[in-house]
This record gives structure tokens, sequence and C-alpha cells, in this order.
């Protein structure tokens, strides 16, 4: 995948500019598009959109996949690609839809930049939009075609037949395809569930699978989000807080994302998390349990409390079940008291003194400062960067450093 040379030379000489402006240019796409397509904001986290996190994500992608395009030393942007395309299936994004971003995000460009963008310069970014484009409209075809999904239709209706209240806060759905049997899944990934507000809006999130396969359900863990800092409460999660009942019927997406245990793998295996960042690694944990009991893992996760760690009950059985498991929990509140398996330490987690395993693989979810923090102590204890993978919850902010896209 190569731009034309003229759009090279074009690209080349401008990316510093774009990338400075990139930010500001998102900005005015996304209400122009919203203006003419509202329709488009019920695939779109209007939470994500307030606080400014979409439109940095998609600054950030676009700009590190030109400089790519660019570059021959540039960090690799196909672990980003997959990793955009698996949110979007969990979207139901159509590739109709990208002729529409295409035409603001470029319109964008033009009312930012203004006179500085002759029609050369405009071409050269349209090419690049659509190299971006077409490389995601492929990878999501592929992956609605493996699932077997319309995308036309890209959700499925799901009955809620159990519910289980992990703390006071963060609650676990057990859903049942209402018709048709669960979906293959793999250990790690997330579904959407889409919600009809009382407003009228339609608005989807994305919540990980957090137990392993088993074949009759899916189970999947929630934090109600309370808005700090005069932010508001997190809409979808407060609705399922309060409605998701056994009998209820939710709008589920298939199962995505790329942060999966590779079944064929028995190297050891080092979990971080913290706070809901744990759902991904109860599913991994439950599913190492039962296929591969004596692996070693190592688990570390930060919480508030242990009053807020959600699943603990259950991560402790399986590092119990297991030959070679091993757990250290940090708390910021009451870490002294705390009931846990081995005593937990007090405050922010910190890997100084910890020991891992050189050759492990790493899965790590939870808040990106935390990961950031958490790579660079793994890395300073010999972990080479390939082998340390990552979940985000929401817009993957990860490509807007270049020294961690390698992640």
């Amino acid at each position: 995948m190569r731009l034309t040379p003229e759009s090279e030379q074009i690209v080349a000489a401008t990316a510093g500019v774009v990338a400075e402006h990139a930010e500001q240019i998102t900005t005015v796409f996304y209400p122009d598009m919203f203006a003419a397509h509202p329709e488009l904001m019920r695939v779109f986290n209007k939470a994500n959109q307030a606080i400014g996190e979409q439109p940095q994500a998609l600054a950030a992608s676009v700009v590190a996949f030109a400089v790519q395009l660019i570059d021959p030393e540039a960090p690799d942007f196909t672990p980003v690609m997959q990793r955009i395309a698996h949110k979007h299936v969990s979207l139901g994004i159509k590739a109709q839809e990208y002729t529409i971003v295409g035409h603001h995000l470029l319109k964008a460009v033009k009312t930012v930049l203004g006179e500085a963008i002759t029609p050369e310069i405009a071409a050269a970014w349209d090419e690049v939009y659509w190299l971006f484009g077409c490389s995601l409209i492929a990878e999501e075809a592929k992956l609605y075609a493996l699932a077997g999904t319309d995308p036309a239709h890209p959700w499925r209706q799901y009955r809620v037949v159990e519910r289980f209240e992990e703390s006071d806060d963060v609650f676990s759905l057990l859903l049942v395809p209402v018709q048709g049997d669960v979906p293959a899944h793999r250990t790690g990934q997330y579904v959407a569930i889409a919600v009809d507000l009382p407003s009228g809006e339609r608005q989807p999130r994305q919540y990980t699978i957090s137990s392993g396969p088993r074949g009759d359900s899916l189970r999947v863990t929630i934090k109600r989000v309370h808005g700090v800092n005069g932010a508001p409460d997190g809409q979808v999660s407060s609705w399922l807080h309060a409605n998701a009942r056994p009998g209820s019927i939710l709008d589920v997406s298939q199962p995505a994302g790329d942060l999966v245990l590779d079944d064929s793998d028995a190297t050891p295996l080092v979990l971080v998390s913290a706070g809901i960042g744990i759902t991904p690694i109860a599913a991994i944990m439950e599913d190492l349990s039962r296929r591969q009991p004596d692996r070693k893992v190592r688990l570390f996760h930060a919480d508030k409390s242990h009053d807020h760690h959600a699943l603990y009950d259950s991560l402790r059985r399986q590092v119990l079940a297991m030959s070679d498991a091993r757990c250290q929990m940090w708390y910021e509140e009451q870490a002294e008291v705390a009931p846990t398996l081995h005593p937990a330490r007090s405050g922010f987690m910190d890997l100084s003194d910890i020991e891992v395993p050189s050759d492990a693989q790493v899965f790590m979810c939870g808040p990106l400062p935390f990961m950031r923090t958490s790579r660079l102590a793994l890395m300073e204890k010999g972990i080479h960067s390939e082998n340390i993978h990552y979940e985000v919850f929401g817009p993957d902010l990860w490509a807007q450093n270049p020294e961690t896209t390698s992640v």
C-alpha cells in the first residue's frame, strides 16, 4: 500500500503542518458531520465526543497512518489498524459511512488550514484518507464475514438471564441470545450493548466478556460511571444499572477485540490491570484455570479498595486452582486490612521490586496513563515491548505517542 509519488512528496512536505493542526481539524469535523448526519450519533459515544477523546484518537490515527506511508522507519500501524477495525465492527460501522466521514474530514482540513490547502495538497490528503479508509473497510468486512454478521443488521437481541452485584457500582449480566446459538468468541474479547435512552437517543458502549468461552452464555461486567469534576454520569452504564434485570432484552454486537489469549502458547503470562480493567483478566484467568492449570501466571491489580475490586472471589478460586499462579494487589484505601489471598499493598501499583519472568507475554487493561507507566516498568525488567499487549476502553489514544505504538 503506497501513495502515488506525487502525493508522497506532498504528504511528506505537509505532514508536520497537518499533525500540528490535526486535533483542531477533528474538532471542526465532528460537529459539521453530525449536523449533516445526526443519525451517526447512534454509533458514536457522546461522552467521548464531549471530553474530546474521539477527536484526539482520530487525529492521532490518521497522522500515524500518513507517517507510516512516507517513512519506512515509522512504527508499524497494523496493530492499531486492527484494533480500530474490531471496535468498528462492534459498533456496526458500515462501509458506506466512510464516504461521509471522508467528505467532512477533508472539508474540515480546508476550513482549518484555509488558503494553505491547494487542490494538489487536498488531493494528496484525500488519497491518504482513502488508503486509511479502504484498509479499515477490508479488515472490517473480513471480521463481519468470519462472524457470520450481516453488516446491514449488526445487532442481535440477547436476554438477561442472571444478574450479579459485584460491588456497589459494578454488576455482571449473564446473557443468552433470544434466537440462535451463542457466537464463538476468543478469551479477552468484548461486545457492544446499544440502549435506547429516555431522551430518545440510542447509544452503544463496549463491555468485556468477563468469562471464558462457555458455549451457552456470555457474561459481561459493567461499572456504573459516576461523573467527576462536573461531568455527567455515564448514560449507558447508569441505564443498565437501573434497568438491566433478568428478562430484559438488550441489543448486543458480535464479539470483537484483538487482546485475546493464544490457545497454543504456554509461555509465562503477566496480567496487569486497574479498576474495571480486571474484566478481560478475569476471562483469561477463568479460561486458563480450566485449560492450562499449570501455566505460570503473575497477576497484578490495582483498585480503590478491596470492596471495589470486582470479581475478586472468582479470581481467588482460579489462582488457588492453578499450580503456578501468583497475585499481588494494590489498594488506595485500607490495604492493610484487605482479606486478600496475599497481603495487599497500599497506594498505587509499583512494580519496581516485583519479580516477573523476562520471557513473559503481558496483557494489560486499565486507564491509559496507568498502562504506560506499567509498560515502562516491565520493559525495565527486560520484557520486550512486542510482548506487551493492551486493551483500552473507549478511543485508543496510544497512537498519540509514537514511542508506544509498538505495544
